[in-house]
């Protein structure tokens, strides 16, 4: 089976059955060779998991040889919203694929992401007819809030995590984003590492790692 997005993937050892899937979705002007490098630090902890991080499905606007999920040349929130529904059922359709290749279900599927992938990661995560094993986000935000409160259909236990010094996408929306999935009684984990700009430092990688192990193996 081909998928429908251009993928890295990187699978568990041959003597490792596959019961598990990560996706990993990248930031603006990124691919999934770049985000791959997470898959890579988590590999050896997560036995019967398979790693796969796509493409985005446009060139990006100002990075030809990188993708975007969505524009981020204009601040028309309307456009955004637009956009970023398209590219949620691009990644769903890819996540069925997933379901399908592998023959796992959704809670044996953890949807993760940096930057603008960490709103994609929720915007889908949120909004699929059921519950994944987890989403982990790293420096990213909502893309509207008021959007989305209109579309839950899932509560996923979510992990956000941000970087004091990201100046690119500055911390305060992770503290935004709690509220919101606080509100919605959903649950959410959050930290804040000190010292840290847009990037997905060792710790936050080590924090995404466990909190994964929780959902998929228990």
């Amino acid at each position: 089976m081909t998928f429908s997005l251009n993928t890295t993937i990187i699978e568990p050892d041959q003597s490792n059955e596959i019961n598990n899937a990560i996706i990993l979705l990248h930031g603006y002007g990124g691919d999934g060779k770049d985000i791959s490098s997470l898959a890579y630090q988590w590999r050896r902890s997560l036995k019967n998991t398979i790693f796969l991080c796509p493409d985005g499905h446009e060139k990006c606007q100002i990075n030809p040889s990188g993708f975007q999920w969505f524009d981020l040349n204009t601040d028309d929130q309307n456009y955004i919203n637009k956009e970023a529904i398209k590219s949620e059922l691009i990644i769903k359709k890819f996540i069925n694929e997933v379901k399908s290749k592998y023959n796992i279900n959704y809670s044996k599927i953890c949807l993760s992401g940096f930057s603008q992938g960490c709103m994609m990661a929720i915007n889908v995560g949120f909004t699929l007819e059921e519950s994944l094993a987890c989403v982990v986000g790293f420096s990213g935000k909502i893309i509207d809030k008021n959007d989305l409160s209109k579309r839950l259909t899932s509560k996923s236990d979510i992990l956000l995590i941000h970087g004091e010094l990201d100046t690119v996408v500055p911390p305060s929306n992770l503290l935004d984003a709690k509220d919101f999935f606080l509100r919605n009684k959903i649950n959410i984990f959050s930290k804040i590492i000190k010292n840290s700009e847009h990037n997905i430092s060792v710790e936050a990688s080590s924090d995404g790692l466990t909190f994964i192990k929780k959902h998929l193996y228990t």
